[in-house]
């Protein structure tokens, strides 16, 4: 019998943050490969003892597709430990392709990835009523060619979105450098947040005029994401306007305009 392989997003670190659905299938598992570069080895403690378990950290795709394929017409039950979640810069569409070319059947398994876990430690809304009602998740990069840049999404940071950039704490410098050559100010407000959910997470609090050389003081050169935009200033969050959802004075479907009868 055709086993099959589960891609279970891991989450951003704290173990305790995996879908309840993720961690019924590291139960469950025949096989896991793991991120072990990016996912918590904690969630391994869920794992069968005689589950086989491989760190993909040094693995090239060919070797990762390889064990998937082989166990899985072994009957086997193949979870594909990806951290955040895989549909986020997962790599995941070059293994399904793989997994389609072997005729091997496979499920995605969501989970929560940085940019979300990095607004849940601090905390804020990446989306604030009134002021920022689009996110826009991007990354940086030297050697990988990318279709659009950050300087080029930049403007849409003074429109009122929230940009949350990764794999760009190395190369800080550079990302500062474009969002300035996209429009913004050197007051647009920035939020660091490396490990988000580890125990060893930092969070870095400033300017496009001042963080890199706060990040530089912190010695954080990975792990991390970068939060822009005015949803990363709580002094003007604090006093905008409220949602209109729950204001008394905003009617919808669930709760028409109540009338008030005096005798």
């Amino acid at each position: 019998m055709l086993g099959k392989v589960v891609f279970v997003g891991a989450g951003p670190g704290d173990p305790e943050l995996i879908t309840v659905k993720g961690k019924k299938y590291i139960e469950m598992a025949d096989v896991i490969i793991y991120a072990g570069s990016l996912v918590n080895p904690e969630l391994l403690k869920w794992a069968r003892g005689d589950a086989e378990i491989y760190n993909s950290a040094s693995l090239t795709l060919e070797e990762i597709v390889d064990i998937m394929v082989r166990r899985a017409r072994e009957g086997k039950l193949v979870v594909r430990l990806k951290s955040g979640d895989p549909s986020i810069y997962g790599a995941l569409l070059e293994e399904m392709w793989a997994l389609d070319v072997a005729g091997i059947p496979y499920e995605v398994v969501p989970g929560i990835t940085a940019a979300v876990a990095a607004a849940s430690v601090l905390p804020i809304e990446l989306t604030v009523p009134k002021l920022a009602q689009t996110v826009i998740i991007t990354r940086a990069s030297l050697r990988v060619p990318m279709l659009g840049s950050i300087r080029d999404y930049a403007g849409f940071v003074k429109l009122g979105a929230t940009m949350v950039i990764y794999t760009g704490i190395h190369i800080i410098d550079r990302v500062v450098r474009e969002l300035r050559e996209g429009g913004l100010d050197d007051s647009t407000p920035v939020i660091v947040v490396y490990k988000a959910t580890w125990p060893d997470q930092k969070v870095i609090r400033g300017n496009l005029g001042n963080i890199v050389s706060k990040v530089r003081e912190a010695k954080i050169y990975k792990d991390s994401v970068i939060i822009v935009g005015l949803a990363a200033d709580p002094d003007l969050v604090e006093n905008t306007v409220r949602s209109s959802v729950y204001d008394p004075s905003h009617t919808h479907s669930y709760r028409p305009w109540r009338v008030e009868v005096h005798d």
